[in-house]
């Protein structure tokens, strides 16, 4: 065979050449860039349309016991128990979760170092499966006490330290972001998520917002606060739509978030599920990027709540950058949206910055090694700390309270030995253990009558054999009617020192509370509170009751009937420890009311227009739990929410904003104002003795009364509140509160201002609305434009909103 050595030749030259142009390109082509290595601009230039879509859109929710979607098929919507939700994402069922049972997750993009992060429910507590398959381990969470009694504390360094114990527990369990803090406005008390937002006030919401998020976010783990805005009812909670006026918004439903945002710089946002005068929260330009982003500097990223919103493309259009939990009809309507011009490339591009600078700051982007062992005990100590801090004396007639060591005591009420420690559906926290009262009672020196304790415990123990399983996640089984202990209650007046009745409610996501047999007692519970009372009063003996409850209830018809009252709010998982801790006086009581308890629900400024009117279901269609039916709600309250209602029309309250008892008593003097003329800002300082004769905590709390000659203003408004060290008897410290511009500020909606008015300002020093120890007074000689703002959240209708004549 002949060898064709010119041919060999030309081949050999040939892939020489070929290999050196090769390597010619290689040389020349860019490598890809990378998160943090690289600039952000050069990151998202590389991604492609799609990419960008997908990271904009989270990876879709894995729904437990529900079959994933067939890979190749259009995903279907998912039907849960009556709740019609959308499909989810494949990639949710293909990609092995971080965490098992968090929430939600972004998608990643590994050819451009982005990785998936992880976030978590958990307002009063990280929110994961504590149990795993083929996992010997647990994975138990702290319940930490709810935002009611952590507000009820009036103590911003308490409530960071909640926030570190809370942060370190994120992290170490692997979560990026926790879907909390809540803070929205107490507006009405039958709102069903109340026991996780603080307050009917936004200063004392938003400082309180600020103070966990900043003791959160210490651990490198980030938040969400949510939900933004006018989010005040569980009841059509994804159809309706808030009529409010911007004023109204600004002063009462905005502030707690400004705040928060100033004070803190939370991670993210959450957007809410209802409408605001029209439009969707998720929806509005001028509340996700005007007002959020632009008035208030906001740095981090706004995402949905779970399926709100309806329009994909005018959500990224307004400044809501992720869309949660995310399905792939989203992305596909964002790819078309931008590829036929109708949302711009520049407006995505900013949507995706800003998640990627918040990935850059994840644990899961830093490569943290968590250990899943976080320090539960140390956090369960801070949980019961914060617990009895927060918790109010509303009543203690003739020193009922606190309980000597060694009383008997006669315990009643299914919730003594069933106690809640914090709310439903998504605030819920998967704990290894609740401390039940007489536990805690015991465990403080103190006798539980044992013959009553077991005929409760007998009860409770078929009845929740009986009780039928809750049909979704939502909802939680309906309570145990209460045990009727009639033929004991005479022989336990005898035998006892003392009678404890605990009164137990529970609410959460997904309906908002009743009037009846809810705010009120039921039938069973008067009878108790009635039977037990004349039976240990006949013998001279004394009887408490002890409110484990999450929102505020009508206790002026039946209050009189016992000797002491206990608001103990939701407190956690050592909640047995923590009221004990209280009543037997190792702990003395120093909480303050952070929303009224009005005499009647009747008398509650929003009881006529909550939670608003429904409308017909277009034909063809029929009602779902889920997005619930066309409604309106309007706020003819107008500013006029809580004690700013109730102080300004002077209708008295069972229990008023800032009211709380103590074991001690303390006295104010020396209140002393820094200058007559207010000039860029002004000073007041008091001083707080503990007068009695054990050691205790008072909270300051600073009221501003300003001129009204051209605005309607409430009477006063808190605009700042200091609490005490623990003061031994005898013992004095000195607050000092100082007033800035903008505190003297209201909203001008003609003016589009914030404004100082001139004129005089009374400074009211107390310790709650009503109990004001001295009044100063100051003058500002011109008015002052605080900031200026953008026309924003017009009504489309107007609206007869409440006014102070």
């Amino acid at each position: 065979m002949k060898t064709n050595h010119k041919l060999t030749a030309a081949m050999a030259l040939l892939v020489v050449l070929s290999l050196f142009l090769s390597a010619a390109h290689a040389q020349g082509k860019k490598p890809l860039p990378k998160l943090g290595k690289s600039s952000l601009k050069a990151v998202v230039d590389a991604m492609t349309l799609e990419e960008k879509a997908k990271l904009v859109v989270g990876m879709g929710f894995k729904f437990p016991g529900m079959p994933a979607p067939v890979k190749g098929e259009k995903p279907k919507a998912i039907d849960i128990g009556g709740f019609k939700l959308p499909p989810s994402d494949p990639e949710a069922y293909e990609v092995p979760e971080k965490v098992a049972g968090t929430a939600g997750r972004t998608h990643a993009i590994p050819r451009l170092g982005i990785p998936s992060i992880t976030v978590s429910d958990g307002p009063a507590g990280l929110r994961i499966d504590p149990t795993r398959p083929n996992d010997k381990k647990t994975y138990y969470a702290t319940a930490f006490p709810v935002a009611t009694l952590l507000a009820s504390s009036w103590d911003t360094t308490l409530v960071k330290k909640v926030g570190v114990a809370f942060g370190n527990e994120i992290r170490e369990y692997g979560v990026d972001i926790i879907l909390g803090p809540a803070l929205n406005i107490h507006r009405n008390p039958l709102g069903g998520r109340n026991f996780e937002y603080y307050s009917e006030d936004p200063l004392v919401a938003g400082s309180m917002t600020a103070a966990i998020v900043n003791g959160i976010q210490s651990q490198g783990v980030g938040t969400s606060i949510k939900h933004f805005a006018a989010n005040n009812q569980e009841t059509n909670r994804n159809s309706i739509n808030t009529i409010v006026s911007e004023r109204a918004m600004r002063e009462i439903y905005l502030k707690g978030f400004a705040i928060a945002v100033k004070k803190s710089a939370p991670w993210t946002v959450m957007s809410s599920y209802n409408k605001v005068n029209g439009t969707y929260t998720s929806e509005r330009r001028d509340l996700q990027t005007g007002i959020l982003k632009r008035e208030w500097d906001f740095k981090g990223f706004v995402m949905t709540d779970w399926f709100g919103g309806h329009d994909a493309v005018a959500q990224m259009k307004a400044g809501n950058d992720l869309l949660m939990p995310g399905n792939p009809d989203q992305s596909a309507a964002i790819v078309a949206a931008v590829r036929d011009s109708t949302l711009s490339m520049a407006q995505l591009d900013a949507n995706v910055t800003r998640i990627l600078k918040i990935i850059l700051k994840s644990p899961t982007f830093k490569g943290y090694k968590y250990s899943d062992k976080p320090d539960l005990k140390g956090h369960a100590a801070v949980s019961r700390m914060a617990a009895a801090e927060g918790m109010v004396l509303l009543k203690n007639e003739d020193s009922a309270l606190p309980f000597a060591k060694g009383t008997r005591l006669a315990v009643f009420g299914n919730t003594s030995y069933n106690i809640i420690a914090g709310g439903t559906g998504s605030g819920d926290v998967h704990k290894a253990y609740t401390v039940m009262l007489p536990q805690g009672l015991a465990n403080a020196g103190l006798k539980v009558q044992a013959g009553l304790a077991k005929a409760y415990k007998a009860y409770l123990t078929d009845a929740k054999a009986k009780q039928p399983k809750s049909q979704n996640f939502f909802i939680a089984p309906p309570p145990i009617p209460e045990f009727n202990p009639d033929t004991l209650v005479n022989k336990e007046a005898d035998g006892a020192d003392a009678a404890v009745i605990t009164i137990g409610r529970n609410a959460g996501e997904g309906a908002d509370r009743k009037v009846e047999n809810d705010f009120t007692l039921t039938d069973a519970e008067k009878g108790l509170i009635n039977g037990v009372s004349n039976a240990f009063h006949a013998k001279g003996k004394k009887v408490v009751v002890v409110l484990n409850i999450g929102g505020v209830m009508e206790v002026a018809s039946w209050r009189d009937s016992v000797d002491g009252i206990l608001l103990a709010w939701q407190p956690g998982l050592e909640a047995g420890n923590a009221i004990a801790d209280v009543l037997s006086g190792k702990i003395d009581p120093s909480g303050k009311l952070a929303s009224t308890f009005p005499v009647a629900y009747q008398d509650v400024p929003s009881a006529k227009n909550f939670p608003g009117k429904e409308f017909p279901l277009p034909a063809g269609q029929t009602a779902n739990p889920m997005t619930g039916r066309p409604s309106e709600v309007t706020y003819q309250e107008g500013i006029y929410v809580g004690y700013r209602y109730y102080d300004s029309f002077k209708v008295k309250p069972a229990y008023e904003f800032g009211y709380g008892l103590s074991y001690t008593k303390f006295k104010f003097s020396d209140v002393k104002i820094s200058a007559p003329d207010f000039k860029n800002s002004i000073s007041v300082s008091v001083a707080v003795k503990n007068t009695g004769k054990v050691a205790g905590k008072e909270v300051v709390q600073l009221y501003l009364s300003a001129p009204t000659a051209t605005l309607d203003k409430p009477t006063q408004e808190l605009k700042a509140f200091a609490k005490t060290n623990l003061l031994a008897p005898g013992q004095t410290q000195v607050i000092i509160l100082t007033l800035h511009a903008n505190d003297l500020a209201s909203f001008y909606t003609d003016k589009s201002a914030w404004v100082a008015d001139a004129g005089e300002y009374k400074v009211m020093i107390g310790s709650s609305s009503r109990d004001i120890a001295k009044t100063v007074s100051f003058k500002l000689a011109k008015e002052i434009v605080t900031e200026k703002t953008h026309k924003s959240l017009t009504p489309e209708v107007a609206i007869d909103e409440v006014i102070n004549k």
